[in-house]
């Protein structure tokens, strides 16, 4: 019933909101397909991310040129380790350890990561998107963004919780 389906969904438009018109869902390269996110390469190859197998291991899935559906060639990354909701922005994939600061970090502040948004003009500065499904409220599903800065010396990534902020919290200190 309610977690079994494990499918993508994939939805068209002329404009970022719509009028969408519903394609297809289906299990990519026939595997399942939670907690997902696409990533567009600097080539304009783009790529599915998605929690698989029971959610123990992220499936990395080629998209055809239209970006509509699975081309045939995918990769498995952190077999075994347990991860969702992969929010991917940059560079080699690896595990860097929690980035998170301050009340229920340990947590993901109650959410989920989904994509990270690039600063224009900040260097290494980030927004993170993380997403508050409520199973049983739909509507009332949030999303939660923060801002993100990464230490290129160290490879350190921070999140601090903030409940209220503005891009004042890039500049430089």
């Amino acid at each position: 019933p309610d977690y079994s389906k494990a499918e993508a969904g994939v939805a068209i438009a002329d404009s970022p909101t719509g009028p969408f018109k519903y394609l297809d869902g289906f299990r990519p390269n026939g595997t399942m397909s939670r907690d997902q996110t696409v990533f567009v390469d600097d080539d304009g190859t783009a790529y599915q991310f998605s929690s698989s197998e029971e959610n123990q291991t992220m499936h990395i899935n080629r998209l055809t040129e239209d970006y509509t559906k699975p081309d045939g060639k995918y990769v498995r990354r952190f077999v075994g380790m347990a991860r969702e909701a992969p929010a991917v922005f940059m560079g080699e994939w690896t595990v860097l350890g929690d980035p998170c600061t301050g009340p229920d970090a340990e947590k993901t502040f109650y959410g989920q990561s989904t994509f990270v948004i690039p600063v224009q003009g900040k260097k290494n500065a980030f927004i993170a998107c993380f997403d508050m499904w409520k199973k049983k409220d739909l509507q009332d599903s949030r999303y939660i963004w923060l801002p993100m800065m990464i230490d290129k010396q160290t490879n350190k990534i921070t999140i601090p919780w903030h409940a209220e902020w503005n891009l004042d919290v890039f500049k430089k200190k």
